[in-house]
């Protein structure tokens, strides 16, 4: 009976866990639920990755690399400045700005 109860409770938990998929949002529209980091009601907008290089690159950087995305829908990532490999984030509204360490 225990093996039972033992292995019902890994095909539930299986099948809970299988269905599960990174959220992706496409649409301004779209809450944030679930997401590491992310508040409940935070809305990721349609921005991509494209984006957020072209902006990057129109302001002078070269060798975009690594962007990604936070809840606040700043892209952050690495790119070439004078031959120095810089932090760099990109605002919602597309301005680039140099990041801290």
């Amino acid at each position: 009976m225990l093996k039972l109860n033992l292995l019902t409770m890994a095909l539930l938990l299986s099948a809970a866990g299988g269905g599960v998929q990174a959220q992706t949002a496409t649409t301004a529209s779209e809450s944030v639920v679930g997401v590491p980091g992310c508040h409940f009601g935070e809305v990721i907008d349609g921005t991509t990755a494209d984006d957020a290089k072209r902006h990057i690159e129109a302001a002078g950087y070269t060798n975009v690399v690594g962007l990604k995305k936070s809840c606040d829908n700043y892209w952050h990532g690495q790119a070439l400045v004078n031959g120095t490999l810089t932090r760099v984030s990109v605002t919602p509204d597309g301005r680039v700005r140099l990041e801290n360490d």
